[in-house]
């Protein structure tokens, strides 16, 4: 990959998009991983308005203070780029208190989970309708276009996508080009939402390299017959999730009225 014209394709995209839109600028929540610590410092590099926002739900504070020093990174080297902390802990716990809670619910774990980022996305929307920002994605290609891996309207409600072309290992490519802390690319990917260490690798059954793999032979054609041991395995995983989560890939089914019926 040609990385630095990678970069420089992917900042004049997002100051074309938002310049044509008339907007001001970016917003972008930030986790302390790798890919919103990507999707940030591409923002901050389009010279235009960037405001970083952590939005922590019983967070851990390997994960919050990896956020805090990428900020401050990016505060010290773009005079463009400001911060907002909004604890939603308490708005969280509040939700939880109100709805009706069914313990013996196998979902209610995921479900939990998933309001969790669609807090954080509505948090978002809100300080981008009050400046006239867009709201960035961080999604990867493996996460957008592979697994499914991310929560309808919730860190799948953007405005725009400048990273959903990326490999995870081109994410980190672009990380180490544009100087992205140590600590984040050596951290274990983890969306966050459980309140506890487990990894995405830990949810899905693969790491991001096997699923490229896998992503990359599904597109060749092949089957899991085709394979053996952990390749078979693996295939059958990414083969599983993308069939499941198809919903989130795919525009929202409209149901079209036969004209002989409007009339």
């Amino acid at each position: 990959m040609q990385t630095e014209k990678v970069v420089n394709h992917i900042v004049d995209w997002l100051k074309d998009y938002a310049t044509a839109a008339n907007m001001n600028g970016f917003i972008v929540g930030i986790s302390g991983g790798i890919d919103s610590a990507v999707t940030s410092a591409l923002c901050a590099k389009t010279g235009m308005r960037t405001l970083c926002v952590e939005m922590p739900i019983h967070q851990a504070i390997t994960q919050v203070s990896r956020a805090q020093n990428h900020i401050a990174y990016l505060k010290d080297h773009f005079a463009n780029v400001t911060n907002l902390v909004v604890d939603l802990t308490p708005v969280f716990e509040q939700f939880r208190e109100v709805v009706p809670f069914e313990g013996e619910n196998p979902n209610i774990e995921l479900s939990l989970a998933n309001t969790r980022a669609r807090l954080r996305m509505t948090s978002l929307y809100y300080f981008a309708g009050l400046h006239k920002y867009l709201v960035a994605g961080t999604g990867n290609k493996v996460e957008d276009f592979g697994v499914g891996f991310y929560t309808k309207y919730g860190d799948g409600g953007v405005d725009l996508s400048p990273i959903a072309d990326l490999m995870k290992s081109e994410v980190y490519e672009i990380g180490k080009f544009l100087n992205v802390s140590e600590e984040i690319l050596n951290a274990a990917p983890t969306d966050g939402l459980f309140g506890d260490s487990r990894s995405d690798e830990d949810q899905i059954g693969a790491s991001y390299d096997e699923l490229e793999w896998a992503m990359e032979m599904d597109r060749l054609g092949m089957n899991a017959e085709d394979y053996s041991g952990r390749k078979q395995e693996v295939f059958n995983i990414f083969k599983s999730r993308n069939k499941a989560n198809k919903h989130k890939m795919v525009p929202i089914p409209v149901c079209e009225i036969p004209v002989n019926l409007k009339n």
